[in-house]
Parts: structure tokens; C-alpha cells; sequence
């Protein structure tokens, strides 16, 4: 399954600028705010990008954000590399029956997209 997701970097701004860290406890956790940190602050950019990541990654999988899975299921890190990475929490790999899980991100001219495809666990 296929998933994307597309949003204004400004949009995500804003409400940075509005809510600050309420606004990101509610869909990061801990480690996902300190990869959007930069030197002089959290970076927009990037944060918009794992918003993106995030629901392109329920899209998906089908059931969008809400009861069957929240932004907190959804963890983003990045590869030695520097790739972005997503996993889902055992118990969601489990319900979802989830083999593999890819994603990418990028952004530019005001907008960050994501696309998330999933692969499924094959049972014979």
C-alpha cells in the first residue's frame, strides 16, 4: 500500500510559533523533536516533513489518524546516512501484519511531502 501526504511548511510554522512544544507533543515524541532541532531552533522544514511522513503513513494503512492509530504509533529516525526511517509500534506491526516499512521525505517552494509504502506480511 501506497500512501502521501503533502503540507504548507508555513502552516506547521505557525502553529510552532502559536503552541510551541504543545503543538509538537502532539504528534512527535521525544527523540523525533530532537532530530527536528537545528542551532538556532526547531526547523519548520523538517517538522513539516515528518507531519507529511506521519499521514501518508495512515493513508496508507487505510484508517487515517484517530482510534486505530495515532501520531505516537509512528516513530521517524534517520539511517547512518542520514535517510528517514519510520517504524510503528510492535503492537501496530502486529494488528497491520507489517513486513517492511519505507518512506521519503522532501520539501521545498513552501510544501513538505511524504510517501509511505507498506509492504504486508504474505501468509500461504
Amino acid at each position: 500500500m501506497i500512501g502521501i501526504d503533502i503540507v504548507s511548511i508555513k502552516r506547521i510554522e505557525t502553529n510552532l510559533y502559536r503552541y510551541k512544544r504543545t503543538f509538537l507533543r502532539r504528534f512527535l515524541l521525544d527523540d523525533e523533536m530532537a532530530l527536528a532541532q537545528g542551532e538556532k531552533g526547531y526547523r519548520a522544514s523538517s517538522i513539516a516533513g515528518f507531519w507529511a511522513a506521519k499521514e501518508a503513513c495512515a493513508k496508507a494503512l487505510g484508517v487515517g489518524i484517530g482510534s486505530e492509530l495515532s501520531f505516537h504509533d509512528i516513530r521517524l529516525s534517520k539511517s547512518t546516512k542520514n535517510a528517514p526511517l519510520m517504524s510503528l509500534t510492535p503492537a501496530k506491526l502486529e494488528i497491520f501484519d507489517i513486513k517492511s516499512i519505507d518512506v521519503s521525505i522532501s520539501h521545498d517552494g513552501g510544501f513538505a511531502i511524504a510517501v509511505v509504502y507498506i509492504t504486508h506480511n504474505t501468509h500461504n
